[in-house]
C-alpha cells in the first residue's frame, strides 16, 4: 500500500469512527431519555439502565452502518476537496478511480465487519438487551421458542404448537393443542388446519381439524369437525413475541429458515429476510459509489462546502431506505421476488455513481 492510499485509508477510518461515535451518541440519549422512567418505575438499578444501553450500541451500529459508510467517504472526499489536496493530486496525474479506490476498498472492509457482527455479535447482544427489556423490565417471559418457522409455547396447563404466517395477525396454521395428566399421558389433543382468535367473544375459531379426547376406560373418541368454537386458557396475546425478536437470528440462522420452509408463502418470507438483511448490510457501497460524485457535483455548483455536501448525502441515504423498505415489502407481498428485491437497488445505485464518476473523472 502507498503513501497515497493509507493516507485516504486512515482519513476514511478516523472519519467512520467520528461520525459513528456522533450518531450513536445522539441515539443514546434520545434513547435514554425516552426508557429512564421504564426502569425508575420498574424500581430497577441504573447500573440495569446502563447496561441495557451499552449492549445496544452494536444494534445502533449495524442500524446506521450504511450511511455510516456514506459519510465518511464523503467527508474524507470532501476534506481533500476543501484543502485542494484533490486539485493537487488530479494536476498531478492521479486519475479519480485511484483516488476513490482506497475509499471503496475501506467500504467493503466495514461492510465485511459488518456481517461479522451480524453472524456472531448481535444474536448475542440483542438476546442480552430483549432479556432486560422484556423479561426484567417488563415482566413478559417468552412462554415457548421458535423453530423451522414453527412456533411450539406452553401455555397453563397445555403446550401449543402452529404455524403464524403473519404476527401481525392472529391468524395460525396448523394449529395443535394438547394437554397431558400428571403421567404425561395424553388428555386431549385438538387440531386444527386453521385458527383464528375472535377477539369480540373472546374465543378461539378452529376450521377443518379432530379433537382426540381421553375417556374414562382409557380410550380415545375422536371427533372430526369442519369448524368448531373452543375456550382456551391462553389467548394471542399471551404468545408473546418481541418485535426485535428476528434481530436475534444471526445470517445462519436465516438461511436455515430457507431450507425448513415448505409452504411458498413461508419460503418467500424466508428467502425475503435473508436476502434483505444481506443486501441491507451492503447497502453502504452503492451509496458511496453515488453519494461521492455527488459531492463533487454539489461542490462545483455551490462551492466547498460541506454544509452542503452532508445534508445532501443524509438525504440519499434516506431515500435508499425507503426504496429498500418498499421493496422487501413488495417482496413479501409476492409481487416481487425477494431476489429482485435485494439487488435492484444496489445495482441502479451503483450503476449510477460508476456512470457519473467516469463522467466527472474526463
Amino acid at each position: 500500500m502507498n503513501l497515497l492510499n493509507r493516507y485516504l485509508v486512515s482519513q476514511f477510518i478516523k472519519y467512520f469512527f467520528t461520525v459513528n461515535a456522533g450518531f450513536v451518541s445522539i441515539y443514546l440519549l434520545v434513547d435514554f431519555f425516552e426508557k429512564i422512567d421504564n426502569f425508575k418505575s420498574a424500581g430497577k438499578s441504573m447500573s440495569l439502565a446502563i447496561n441495557y444501553f451499552i449492549f445496544t450500541i452494536p444494534y445502533i451500529v449495524d442500524l446506521l452502518g450504511p450511511v455510516l459508510i456514506l459519510l465518511a467517504g464523503v467527508i474524507t472526499l470532501g476534506i481533500l476537496n476543501h484543502t485542494n489536496e484533490l486539485t493537487a493530486l488530479k494536476a498531478g496525474g492521479v486519475p479519480l478511480k485511484l483516488i476513490i479506490r482506497p475509499l471503496i476498498l475501506s467500504a467493503v472492509f466495514f461492510t465485511l465487519l459488518f456481517i461479522a457482527a451480524a453472524q456472531w455479535l448481535l444474536p448475542q447482544t440483542v438476546a442480552h438487551t430483549n432479556n432486560i427489556w422484556y423479561e426484567q423490565l417488563k415482566g413478559k417471559v417468552p412462554l415457548g421458542i421458535v423453530r423451522n418457522n414453527r412456533y411450539h409455547y406452553k401455555g397453563q396447563d397445555a403446550f401449543y404448537s402452529f404455524g403464524w404466517p403473519n404476527p401481525k395477525k392472529y391468524i395460525f396454521k396448523d394449529f395443535s393443542y394438547s394437554e397431558w395428566d400428571e403421567n404425561y399421558n395424553l388428555k386431549i389433543l385438538i387440531t386444527a388446519s386453521w385458527a383464528d382468535w375472535d377477539p369480540e367473544k373472546e374465543r378461539w375459531v378452529l376450521k377443518k381439524g379432530q379433537v382426540q379426547q381421553k375417556s374414562e376406560d382409557g380410550t380415545y373418541e375422536i371427533l372430526n369437525f369442519k369448524m368448531r368454537f373452543h375456550v382456551f386458557n391462553e389467548s394471542p396475546e399471551d404468545f408473546l413475541v418481541p418485535i426485535n425478536k428476528n434481530t436475534e437470528q444471526s445470517l445462519s440462522d436465516l438461511y436455515f429458515e430457507t431450507e425448513n420452509a415448505e409452504a411458498e408463502y413461508e419460503q418467500r418470507n424466508a428467502w425475503t429476510n435473508f436476502l434483505g438483511r444481506i443486501s441491507y448490510l451492503f447497502l453502504g457501497i452503492p451509496l458511496l459509489l453515488l453519494g461521492l460524485p455527488i459531492l463533487l457535483y454539489s461542490y462545483r455548483k455551490w462551492g466547498r462546502d460541506l454544509s452542503v455536501a452532508i445534508p445532501v448525502s443524509c438525504g440519499l441515504a434516506f431515500l435508499a431506505w425507503g426504496i429498500w423498505g418498499a421493496l422487501q415489502s413488495l417482496s413479501i407481498a409476492g409481487y416481487i421476488s425477494p431476489l429482485f428485491a435485494a439487488v435492484t437497488l444496489h445495482i441502479l445505485f451503483s450503476l449510477l455513481g460508476l456512470f457519473l464518476l467516469i463522467k466527472n473523472d474526463r
